[in-house]
């Protein structure tokens, strides 16, 4: 068993509105199948089980780059896009948040029965991650979010979330399978990060204790449970690295890396390096659905330590809340047309266009290294911010300005 990560995320109201909703589902569902044409399967479950890369993910659809929402969001994207071509794909996605969550255990029996999988062993494994992280671990988190991700082979990967509603934050657990699979026993490497307070143990405002069932000391407590208790808690905590984000909700400077984004933006607006881009994608594109693609194209293609800084990913399709920018729905929907024209030219054989993702993933990194300018970030803010009308920027906030219109017309007429 491999215990990927922890991430521990702002809580944020509000919804995914449906114009967002759908370009969602479309750009995920392409960046899926383009990691799973180029990697295979567990590649897949390996990005999905990182939870830097999970978040750099949410950005890159265009959600609220740090908060909870992007866990529930995303996985709600992948799987109304996944599940309808599982049996072309290979993969599929339960559960979901609330009832949802509580429905996994009879859809992993139903595609069991399709596939020839074991579903009492995968319902025992979605049960025991979830009590794992829910009851192994006094720190507060409650357990309300639960996504499995399966492939026709059995590998999984498990994607998780709880809220402490002291300290106002998520957090969100991460699983992939792996050839041992040992809930009882350190399967990862230890627990970084400050421990979250948890109720009953320590005060309030404090920093307190984290209880670890199956650390490798943890033996004598084991033996003493087993004595007491007629179930084996077969518990496990470990966390391979925890990805803490910060309280605001804007995006920053000291968010992103300015270097890499620079590499980004020469790329795309720099006349020489816009055409050879170009080229490279076999596609007469402008500067701005550049951006996008290069930032999609290191979601798909980039290496993990890419994405220490999820916040840049942002700067492909904004976010819903208008931030870092309002999302440009004329650039999204190109962007979605170019990787969709890939992936549907790579299925009759034509993998040049496909291909040219990889490249361009390549050439920004090359760029990166060899010319390396660093991104003006109030410059790159303001010019987001002038391109956005006419891009179609949208966000949340007109949605809710375009409802009040209506309200007060209709007010007019004496109707309320």
């Amino acid at each position: 068993m491999k215990r990927s990560g922890v991430a521990d995320l702002p809580l944020h109201g509000g919804r995914v509105p449906q114009w967002l909703a759908t370009r969602m589902t479309t750009l995920g569902t392409a960046i899926s199948e383009s990691v799973i044409h180029h990697y295979g399967h567990s590649a897949l479950l390996s990005r999905l089980s990182d939870p830097f890369w999970f978040q750099a993910l949410g950005s890159v659809m265009g959600m609220d780059w740090h908060s909870s929402g992007i866990t529930t969001s995303v996985l709600g994207a992948l799987k109304r896009g996944l599940n309808p071509r599982a049996h072309e794909l290979g993969i599929y996605i339960c559960g979901g948040r609330g009832r949802h969550s509580r429905n996994t255990p009879d859809e992993l029996r139903s595609i069991a029965e399709r596939t020839g999988l074991d579903g009492d062993a995968l319902v025992r494994t979605s049960r025991l991650a979830a009590k794992v992280d829910n009851n192994a671990i006094a720190d507060g988190f409650q357990i309300y979010l639960h996504g499995f991700v399966l492939t026709k082979a059995g590998e999984w990967a498990i994607v998780q979330q709880g809220m402490n509603e002291q300290s106002r934050l998520a957090r969100r657990y991460h699983w992939h399978s792996a050839t041992v699979k040992d809930f009882t026993c350190e399967p990862h490497t230890g627990i970084v990060g400050e421990p979250a307070f948890a109720k009953g143990y320590g005060a309030p405002g404090q920093a307190g204790v984290i209880q670890n069932l199956v650390d490798q000391h943890a033996k004598p407590a084991q033996d003493a449970l087993l004595s007491i208790a007629a179930d084996n808690p077969q518990r496990t905590l470990s966390e391979v690295m925890k990805m803490r984000l910060p309280a605001h909700h804007d995006v920053r400077a000291k968010d992103v890396d300015l270097k890499r984004l620079g590499a980004v933006l020469a790329v795309s607006y720099e006349k020489k390096l816009q055409d050879f881009a170009s080229l490279l994608l076999v596609e007469n594109l402008g500067p701005r659905t550049l951006q996008s693609l290069a930032l999609i194209a290191e979601v798909i293609h980039g290496t993990p330590t890419r994405f220490t800084d999820p916040a840049r990913f942002s700067f492909a399709h904004g976010g819903k809340d208008r931030h870092p920018f309002p999302v440009p729905l004329k650039t999204y929907d190109e962007s979605i047309a170019v990787l969709r024209r890939s992936l549907d030219a790579a299925r009759v054989g034509d993998t040049e266009k496909i291909d040219g993702m990889k490249r361009l993933e390549k050439f920004v990194r090359a760029i990166e290294k060899t010319y390396g300018p660093e991104a003006d970030f109030d410059a790159v803010m303001a010019h987001e911010h002038a391109i956005s009308p006419s891009l179609d920027g949208r966000s949340v906030f007109d949605d809710r300005k375009a409802i009040r219109q209506a309200k007060g017309q209709l007010s007019l007429f004496g109707e309320s």
